[in-house]
């Protein structure tokens, strides 16, 4: 089995100072890393800080909310100042404005857009320049969600941000490569503050807090776990291993990591000269829409009482 080792390098986690982004951050420090905690609280980023600190890992916290330029080169420049370079970006930062279209605001989609998406986009750029500059490579690791891959019901702002991330990871991967800089979209899937609103899911994650395992049901049928059960994935996508994982987005959850394919063609249909819109109502049944694609994250499958 290979060693993961990450020793000498340093990253920046933005959105680590709880939850998945704080169980990255401690995954990458147990693995040799430095790191940046960012989070918009500073007690609670000062906090993480001590935690993995405690755990004999070393990390600093810069409290700044993603999305603008300054914010992203703030956190690249602590780095730099901190640790003399920059060798991973976790983008994890994100916020919830969930509401169905007819009821969702300018001003919840673009909180959303903007911490997301924009906050991905800005935090990827000014490290992709600091990466490039240095001339070593590099990996940046987006964050994205079951969401950004099939929808989800009152989610149009965040499946929007996420299924962007996603696309961003491919380009990136692309216009990246030549640097040495690898590029990848994890899709983590656990127990966390927002999962434990979902009422299905409350009494296992209850019993989980309490000492109890969660049943395989969970970990290995629906891929739901710990946020603990997530971060492996982040040391890995950072390590030499994965120098040649690039422009791919995985998901990962319990005790289940999978590879999520990208958008392609399924089925075609030609006709001669072009097509008319009788010809297609004609042709679809039995063609391109003979077994049209779901939409939405599968609902979990849990035992019958």
């Amino acid at each position: 089995m290979p060693s993961i080792d990450l020793t000498g390098k340093a990253a920046v986690v933005t959105g680590s100072g709880r939850g998945l982004g704080l169980a990255y951050a401690h995954a990458l420090a147990a693995h040799g890393a430095s790191v940046v905690v960012n989070d918009v609280d500073e007690a609670v980023a000062e906090a993480a800080v001590k935690s993995i600190a405690e755990a004999g890992g070393k990390a600093v916290a810069e409290v700044v909310p993603v999305g603008t330029a300054e914010a992203a080169e703030r956190l690249v420049n602590r780095a730099v100042e901190e640790f003399g370079r920059l060798d991973v970006l976790v983008t994890n930062a994100g916020i919830l404005r969930d509401k169905v279209l007819w009821k969702m605001t300018d001003e919840d989609f673009d909180a959303v857009i903007t911490t997301h998406l924009k906050g991905t986009f800005t935090c990827a750029r000014a490290a992709a320049v600091r990466m490039r500059e240095q001339g070593e490579g590099g990996s940046l690791i987006l964050v994205g969600s079951p969401a950004g891959q099939r929808g989800n019901f009152g989610q149009t702002n965040y499946a929007a941000a996420k299924a962007g991330i996603a696309a961003m990871a491919r380009t990136w991967s692309m216009e990246l490569g030549r640097a040495g800089i690898t590029v990848n979209a994890i899709v983590p899937v656990a127990a966390t503050a927002m999962t434990e609103t979902i009422p299905a899911f409350a009494p296992y994650i209850e019993a989980m807090r309490g000492g109890e395992p969660l049943p395989d049901f969970l970990r290995k049928g629906e891929g739901f776990g710990t946020p603990e059960d997530c971060a492996a994935l982040v040391p890995f996508l950072a390590s030499e291993a994965a120098r040649g994982v690039t422009g791919q987005c995985v998901g990962i959850g319990g005790d289940k990591v999978a590879l999520w394919s990208h958008p392609q063609e399924i089925r075609a249909a030609y006709a001669d000269g072009g097509w008319t819109p009788a010809a297609l109502a004609d042709a679809w049944p039995t063609s391109v829409g003979a077994e049209l694609q779901s939409v939405g994250i599968p609902a979990p499958k849990f035992p019958e009482a």
